[in-house]
């Protein structure tokens, strides 16, 4: 239960951070153009705040519901929805009394915000922990090939490794699967355990093959089955397996590594049969009968060995500027090309909303890995808020794009339905995304 509390904290401040310093974005460039702002929240406030203040004309809090933040600028069609301030004749202080360019920085600024920290956080990360990369020389047994990717018989095989990319030599062997299936890279030199090299041309297409197919991890280190934790509330707990023990055989069919071990649990049918685990304990023989769930697993975490070290490297602030702007560059990119999968039915059920943001953080606080996941969830929220749906700020700006386009504003009627159409389907969205978190958690 600790362990839930640990990871809501980081969560929670994590949002509360980056949802001030979007709002913030919004506040600030509407009072650069003289615009009234009347409520700057942290957390929604519906029937009451938890905390509040006047300070001039606006009023600053913090809600009760935390699902985001708000600021209230005044003359504007937002989630407020206050349709008695917009009957009254518009005054100069009022957003809808600005030019079009202004209306615009003001909705684009908390975006902006969010881009600059994300990166600015990155560069920090890099420039106090360094990174870690994991070279071709800790490979000691070479890749795995997912079987699924097998089937392709391109010619990478178990044991094989992948030296260079569209030319560029591998430097950390983890990038290669984001590499192949979301950013383009086609052309693979694979050195065989013999030490001929090979070329590899993959399809461009082979991206959409591997989210079909289940193979978008198609690559992984090569590593014998050395159990580290086993899951108490599985059959393989209550049967003995534990701590150390060396997986060697389903069924009689030898596993020697991971990935082979995977391969054959996959060929249990139904969702949960009986499989016969061979394993060595204390150089001691054993077998015990385990059954699988639907998932055909049984329930342990594989111990990483220790030849399989990530190389360290420290940078200096200098270099972390590059450094932190690449890494920040390149979690944009692969975001974005992610999200069309989203409307994939398989995208539809592996969306998630709190507990998938809450399982990006460890059960024990870790300032290296917060920093991250908060620079990364700042990116997702300026690349979420910028779509173009109403209610969010990409509806703004797509209103405001229409009206410098077309030298005519929206109706106001057409803003107000739009918002609250907008509002129905974020919070359609948000439901079905906590709902899946929830599914996951407790049925499968």
């Amino acid at each position: 239960m600790m362990d839930f509390w640990i990871k809501a904290a980081q969560l929670l401040l994590s949002l509360a951070i980056l949802v001030t310093i979007h709002e913030f974005g919004h506040y600030l460039a509407a009072r650069a153009f003289k615009i009234r702002v009347e409520k700057f929240y942290l957390f929604f406030d519906p029937w009451f705040s938890l905390l509040k203040k006047k300070i001039g004309d606006t009023e600053w809090g913090i809600g009760w519901l935390p699902l985001g933040g708000y600021v209230k600028i005044a003359g504007m069609v937002d989630e407020s929805m206050d349709k008695d301030q917009m009957a009254l004749p518009p005054k100069d202080d009022e957003f809808r009394s600005k030019p079009a360019w202004q209306r615009l920085i003001v909705m684009v600024a908390g975006v902006v915000v969010n881009i600059i920290a994300g990166f600015l956080i990155y560069i920090l990360v890099v420039s106090a922990w360094g990174t870690d990369s994991l070279t071709n020389d800790s490979l000691k047994y070479g890749i795995a090939v997912n079987k699924n990717f097998n089937e392709l018989n391109l010619g990478i095989e178990d044991g094989d490794l992948i030296t260079a990319v569209d030319g560029e030599t591998v430097e950390n062997a983890q990038l290669v699967n984001l590499q192949v299936f979301l950013r383009g890279y086609r052309e693979l030199e694979v050195l065989k355990p013999s030490g001929e090299k090979k070329i590899i041309i993959l399809d461009k297409d082979i991206n959409d093959w591997m989210w079909e197919n289940d193979a978008v991890m198609a690559f992984t280190a090569r590593m014998p089955t050395i159990v580290d934790s086993v899951m108490q509330n599985r059959d393989a707990f209550k049967k003995g397996l534990s701590k150390g023990d060396s997986i060697v055989s389903i069924n009689g069919v030898a596993t020697p590594f991971f990935h082979d071990l995977q391969a054959q649990l996959a060929k249990q049918e139904g969702d949960s049969t009986l499989a016969t685990v061979g394993l060595y304990r204390n150089g001691e023989y054993k077998e015990l009968d385990v059954y699988t769930d639907a998932n055909k697993t049984i329930g342990f975490q594989p111990n990483r060995p220790e030849w399989l070290e990530a190389t360290h490297t420290d940078y200096t602030f200098g270099e972390s500027i590059t450094k932190g702007m690449e890494k920040a560059g390149w979690t944009m990119h692969d975001y974005l090309a992610q999200l069309p999968l989203i409307l994939t039915a398989k995208g539809a059920q592996s969306v998630g909303g709190f507990g998938a943001i809450g399982s990006l953080f460890p059960p024990a606080w870790d300032w290296q890995v917060f920093w991250a996941n908060t620079a990364f969830i700042s990116l997702v929220l300026a690349i979420m808020n910028i779509l173009p749906i109403p209610a969010l700020d990409g509806g703004h700006i797509m209103f405001l794009l229409y009206e410098m386009i077309t030298g005519k504003e929206a109706p106001q009627k057409v803003l107000e339905y739009a918002q609250l159409i907008g509002f129905v389907v974020l919070m359609t969205l948000f439901l079905y995304a906590n709902g899946n978190d929830v599914y996951r958690a407790f049925f499968q």
